[in-house]
């Protein structure tokens, strides 16, 4: 089997330095827009929470309260979900329920576990976002920034580049 003289390797990619350049700086842009698409997104619910007045509670503790909707959840698997780097998951979550929108119990097995779940007033946040994210959905669809296979094919790319980088954390060691 001949090797293509760009070509770096047997099964066809082209790795040459140009190409490999290119393909860097288009990463490294990604790279940027996810970050700045996040502060985009936790700026949009705080203007949304100004609007309506609700000023007890930030964008990250807003996205917990959306998140954890009808579900009973542990703070590790909080965590674990990756929602909220940045912010400190145990504080937030303290702040939210001596705020009165979370409940938390000690879990019965395992007494260092405590689950949360949402009370009333945690409810009426999470349908405060889910209405925002409806919102700025169907405004993607309508002015035809997106369309659903669009949609489709940002979330398999991410979810590709997800599993990449869980894979790359995983066997580092």
């Amino acid at each position: 089997m001949s090797i293509h003289p760009d070509l770096d390797q047997p099964d066809g990619r082209d790795m040459s330095p140009a190409r490999s350049a290119a393909f860097m700086d288009s990463y490294l842009d990604a790279l940027n827009l996810v970050e700045r698409l996040h502060r985009l997104l936790l700026d949009v619910i705080k203007d949304e929470f100004e609007r309506v007045g609700l000023l007890e509670i930030n964008a990250v503790q807003a996205l917990l309260l959306f998140n954890v909707g009808d579900n009973e959840v542990t703070a590790g698997e909080l965590k674990s979900r990756g929602y909220y780097q940045g912010s400190n998951v145990s504080y937030n979550l303290k702040k939210l329920v001596e705020s009165g929108y979370m409940h938390h119990e000690r879990s019965e097995i395992d007494r260092r576990s405590v689950r949360v779940r949402l009370t009333e007033k945690g409810r009426g946040v999470h349908v405060l976002i889910t209405r925002l994210f409806r919102t700025h959905s169907e405004g993607l669809m309508d002015r035809g920034v997106l369309d659903q296979e669009g949609v489709e094919d940002i979330t398999v790319a991410l979810r590709r580049v997800e599993r990449y980088w869980t894979e790359q954390i995983r066997y580092i060691y």
